[in-house]
């Protein structure tokens, strides 16, 4: 992030702390139950955001090397995410071209080759079918019309895009923007290192896992014992970037950094930043590492759901880890304590609470849900849903 947004963003954090105020979107908006549990609607969201619309499947830290790989089925379609022998970023359908069978089951790994389990095709990591077995009673085919299908995808900023769809588009232009482009350059994420991925499925709609990252508001009643204690709650910066939006939270620490020279200050150190990305996306840079959380439907429904949590780190973090180690330290311990920490907290009360909300939306006593003045990464992230999906936005009423 440029220097002088993050001096804007921490400045505007203070001023809210010392006057005791917030952001405030000018009133409030009220969503309707059938947001989370139309069935209908699931079915629209579900070609409209994962099946049609490009998709963040990681981090170039998931693809470290060349010859590495990943796979995915959580927007439904098999994928084969690669990074060929040149390095470079590529994604092909995980289907065989003979029977339209998965190639390759495992999630990650090292391979230039890939066979498919139930007759032996074999392919590189530039989609070409290489060989078969036994050509000679199978027949003579002609291998270039039998590749793998490729897909579209982009690495830019340390993220991964592919497109489920073959003549899918990626603009990032379109999904970004100038501006959040720019400042994505000025991170540093592309040396981000995977560390350790995390699955929570949870009773409730998609929808209403993002929507817990949407606010502070929270935190000193859910997270009285926990994140309160290390973050101030009811006070944030927000800013919106076409469809995505960034909310900047409230670290303790800012009280300590205030006292330093400006020139001191740093993002990281006095607040977590949360960028959602359009439309399933949360992703947290710290001054470690990040958390890219990705949000999916579960069992073809809107009421089931889950969380793919990737933990990654800077290498100087890694390194310095491993010099704590020749000290006695347990280094392996302290990356699983954060591993901990984040679920103890998303998955154990953000999630818990989110699950007991989509119950009470599917008891038919709750005709809406109401997000207030002071929650208007919410108001952007429902009405930017809506407008998506060619819906009216939802009023701004006083309050």
């Amino acid at each position: 992030m440029e220097r002088v947004e993050q001096l804007r963003l921490l400045k505007g954090l203070i001023n809210h702390l010392d006057l005791k105020t917030n952001i405030n979107a000018g009133g409030i908006i009220k969503t309707p139950a059938d947001t989370y549990i139309s069935e209908e609607r699931f079915d629209r969201e579900w070609n409209t955001f994962f099946l049609n619309h490009p998709q963040i499947i990681g981090l170039s830290g998931d693809l470290p090397t060349p010859n590495s790989f990943v796979t995915t089925e959580d927007f439904g379609v098999p994928i084969l995410a690669v990074r060929d022998d040149t390095g470079e970023f590529k994604a092909y359908a995980n289907v065989c071209p003979h029977r339209g069978v998965t190639i390759e089951s495992s999630k990650k790994g090292e391979k230039s080759k890939f066979s498919c389990p139930f007759h032996g095709w074999t392919f590189n990591n530039e989609g070409n079918l290489i060989g078969y077995p036994k050509k000679e009673q199978f027949g003579e085919i002609d291998k270039d019309c039998y590749g793998l299908k490729e897909l579209p995808a982009i690495e830019k900023f340390g993220f991964l895009w592919v497109h489920p769809k073959r003549d899918g588009n990626i603009d990032l232009d379109e999904l970004l923007g100038k501006e959040l482009q720019a400042e994505f350059d000025a991170w540093n994420f592309q040396s981000l290192v995977f560390a350790n991925e995390d699955l929570y499925f949870t009773d409730m709609n998609w929808k209403l896992a993002i929507d817990t990252f949407g606010e502070t508001y929270h935190f000193s009643v859910l997270h009285k014992d926990s994140l309160f204690e290390s973050f101030y709650g009811n006070c944030q910066m927000f800013d919106s970037f076409q469809r995505n939006g960034r909310l900047i939270l409230c670290k303790r620490t800012i009280d300590e950094m205030r006292k330093l020279p400006e020139s001191e200050w740093d993002i990281c150190a006095g607040s977590l930043p949360v960028y959602y990305l359009f439309p399933n996306i949360i992703f947290m840079p710290t001054q470690e590492g990040a958390f890219l959380v990705k949000e999916y439907p579960a069992e073809n429904s809107p009421h089931k759901s889950y969380s793919k949590i990737s933990f990654y780190f800077y290498p100087h973090v890694l390194k310095q880890l491993k010099e704590l180690e020749k000290t006695g330290i347990d280094g392996k311990q302290l990356l699983e304590d954060q591993y901990g920490g984040f679920a103890s907290v998303i998955r154990d009360e953000d999630y818990v609470a989110a699950a007991s909300s989509h119950k009470g939306l599917r008891s038919g006593n709750i005709d809406y849900l109401t997000f207030g003045k002071n929650e208007p990464a919410l108001h952007h992230y429902h009405n930017t849903y809506r407008e998506a999906l060619g819906m009216q936005s939802l009023p701004l009423e006083e309050a």
